[in-house]
């Protein structure tokens, strides 16, 4: 096994899994290519994948799926592939747990980028060491979140697990504490994305946070919904 990051292309369309296949290879990445749900599977057994990106709309085992079984049996990191009229499948698919999603036709440039910030989020690199020598961390709550390793923990010190997309997410809150973020700025802070109305993403992003880190989801008193504006956090819970 060679140290390279290994990416899985799951995409019926031959052109497109070429074409992905292809520009991700010249950027040094080792390409598996798979037309399907066993064809994956065929790669998996050969070697586990560091991400998978995976078309939504496949025949026979859809990509919904294949993104639950990738999340429930593997650590690879998921990118959706979507078109503009799978909204619905979209949000279900973040609500799964992937870790980002593209839309066809994509920009080639852009979906290099949103392969290299996933995987850079999802590797979990050994702790970088802020001045003093120690970690960044952050608490709330119960709660700590270590910036630098890519870890929150629990009152107990047991680690919570969070998507690459829900780590990002919660670290653009407690960097910004107590001040009302719009879910524009959060896009912006979280994933570099502008915001769309119809973009959900956000949303579901925190409500699978509030299942998390709060003692009612339903009753938020971390992240608070401040409506007709966006969210805050508050660290201590008040409010």
């Amino acid at each position: 096994m060679g140290d390279r990051e290994h990416i899985i292309i799951v995409d019926d369309e031959a052109d497109v899994r070429e074409t992905f296949g292809e520009y991700l290879a010249m950027r040094g990445y080792e390409v598996s290519l798979a037309d399907s749900g066993k064809a994956l599977r065929d790669c998996l057994a050969g070697r586990t994948a560091d991400l998978v990106l995976l078309d939504l709309n496949l025949p026979g085992e859809d990509g919904l799926t294949l993104a639950r079984y990738l999340r429930e049996e593997t650590d690879a990191a998921i990118i959706m592939v979507t078109a503009a009229d799978e909204a619905v499948d979209r949000v279900i698919g973040l609500e799964l747990g992937a870790d980002d999603y593209v839309g066809k036709p994509c920009d080639l440039r852009e979906l290099a980028a949103r392969v290299k910030s996933v995987l850079r989020r999802s590797g979990r690199p050994e702790p970088v060491r802020a001045k003093g020598g120690e970690n960044r961390r952050i608490a709330f709550g119960t709660f700590v979140l270590d910036l630098d390793g890519h870890e929150l923990y629990d009152g107990d010190g047991a680690v919570v697990e969070l998507t690459t997309m829900e780590f990002d997410l919660l670290s653009a809150f407690v960097e910004h504490p107590n001040r009302v973020l719009t879910r524009d700025q959060l896009l912006d802070m979280a994933h570099h994305r502008r915001w769309d109305p119809f973009d959900r993403s956000i949303d579901i992003r925190i409500a699978r946070l509030r299942r998390k880190i709060e003692r009612d989801p339903q009753k938020p008193e971390i992240i608070k919904t401040v409506r007709g504006a966006g969210y805050i956090f508050l660290p201590d819970g008040q409010g």
